[in-house]
């Protein structure tokens, strides 16, 4: 009998299977696609470099980064290029986001007087955050709550909304504060003003908090890293250290059932057949989770059914140097929801990252869909195309049309934790309890980001390890 069935093939998985794998757990991995991955996927099309997905690894969770270096990818880190500026758009301008800011909250006040992002009602507005007094309320909030509450609706507007969109393509009005940004409420709870706290410590992002996500521009050599050959890298580094034959792709779970008096699981897949194992890792999306765990537990398969999923594609296109006549000096911008483009978010790959694409080449990528437009998805490959154009053309200076285009659509991808989140995963741990072996990881469980997936995978897999061992 095997030790373990790993069910999912994402980067949680792979992490799961590399740390049983250290340990001399004997294992399987099943993955229903025909490739490893999940999400992160990257191509080399005529000299272009492309992530379809992901393409950076946060350096203030090092987690990433860490397992990059411990599988010899090292010297295939890349830092980004400066000038390392990030915009925001407002009234079809791009605006600088202000140095020395975390999600919007300065941290110095001069780069928040002279921005022309925020009218002067706004500025005052936030600088009011000073006296604003603390939330009494223990429960949790959504961060647009949060945000507007304490510095008004532009500043949530302007700021909080898209920056929120480009990264998890969530609802500031649905996505939890205490999931996200635990450090805010308790900056609030402490100091009653984040302005007065994070003047205390102008330096707030740590590899501890979900909000070092959000870039500090222009600081230092970046807040993130790449692969130079992109992301997918690391999952080819990480399939080539794990045992030959164990992982099995085009392998569909169709069902789990626990044999408690073997002491086992059996994991049937839809080919027909089933493969009996002392414990089980469930790293899928929740909803597929919540769907294998039906029939193990009621409880968490409903818990798991409440987690939703925003979906989103990027939209991959190269021109000419010269056919685009922004000097495209940062790594990109993202875009309010009420600028009313088509897009959430744009990256200028090509100066964001070295040798993405030849000198004489420029390569983009927008970002469409997520809670914000849920709809997009049913368009064709053309129309994505067409509705990416027309938000960068008037924008950047477009002439002619791309060299390349590539879409990448990906279906209910973007875990969404939202208000009540960790709650449910509180929920979820408790009931696990019952179920001695029976594992859970992923994106939609305890953290969204590369880093994170890989931190609870890695632990997931130490956890089961010992598990086994007591």
């Amino acid at each position: 009998m095997l030790d373990c069935v790993i069910v999912g093939g994402g980067i949680a998985g792979l992490a799961s299977a590399y740390e049983l794998s250290r340990r001399g757990v004997s294992f399987v991995l099943l993955e229903r696609a025909a490739r490893a991955g999940g999400v992160i996927l990257s191509e080399e099309i005529d000299g272009f470099v492309i992530d379809g997905g992901p393409d950076a690894l946060l350096i203030q969770k090092p987690d990433g980064i860490k397992l990059c270096e411990e599988l010899g990818l090292g010297d295939r880190l890349v830092s980004t290029k400066p000038p390392r500026l990030a915009y925001i758009q407002r009234g079809g301008q791009l605006h600088a986001l202000p140095a020395a800011s975390v999600l919007g909250i300065p941290t110095r006040v001069g780069p928040f007087v002279s921005t022309r992002l925020f009218s002067w009602l706004g500025k005052l507005r936030m600088g009011a955050e000073l006296f604003v007094p603390a939330r009494r309320d223990e429960g949790d909030e959504s961060i647009g709550s949060f945000m507007t509450r304490r510095f008004g609706r532009e500043a949530t507007t302007y700021l909080a909304e898209p920056l929120l969109a480009g990264i998890h393509a969530g609802d500031v009005d649905r996505l939890s504060i205490r999931a996200l940004f635990p450090r805010f409420v308790e900056a609030e709870r402490t100091h009653g003003s984040l302005l007065k706290a994070f003047r205390s410590n102008p330096n707030p992002a740590s590899p501890a908090n979900p909000e070092s996500q959000i870039p500090n521009p222009g600081k230092g050599n970046g807040a993130f890293k790449s692969l130079a050959g992109g992301l997918s890298e690391l999952i080819r580094a990480l399939v080539s250290v794990l045992p030959s034959g164990s992982i099995c792709l085009n392998s569909t779970v169709s069902r789990i059932t626990e044999q408690r008096e073997h002491g086992s699981f059996r994991v049937e897949r839809a080919s027909g057949d089933a493969i009996a194992a002392r414990a089980v890792v469930i790293a899928t999306p929740a909803y597929a989770t919540s769907s294998l765990t039906r029939e193990l537990d009621g409880e968490i398969s409903g818990i798991f059914s409440e987690i939703r999923y925003a979906s989103a594609a990027t939209i991959v296109l190269a021109f000419p140097r010269r056919a685009v006549a922004h000097p495209l000096n940062g790594s990109g911008f993202v875009v309010p929801r009420v600028e009313n483009t088509g897009i959430m978010a744009a990256s200028w790959l090509s100066s964001k990252w070295p040798d993405r694409a030849p000198d004489d080449k420029v390569l983009l990528r927008t970002f469409v869909g997520g809670a914000r437009d849920p709809k997009a998805l049913e368009e064709s490959d053309a129309e994505l195309v067409s509705r990416s154009m027309r938000a960068l053309r008037p924008l950047l200076g477009i002439t002619g049309e791309p060299l390349l285009s590539r879409v990448y659509r990906w279906d209910r991808a973007n875990a969404q934790h939202e208000v009540g989140h960790l709650d449910r995963v509180a929920a979820i741990e408790r009931a696990l309890t019952h179920h001695p072996g029976l594992f859970v990881t992923g994106s939609g469980f305890r953290g969204t980001g590369i880093p994170d997936c890989v931190a609870d995978g890695r632990a997931t897999g130490k956890q089961l390890a010992e598990w086994l061992r007591a």
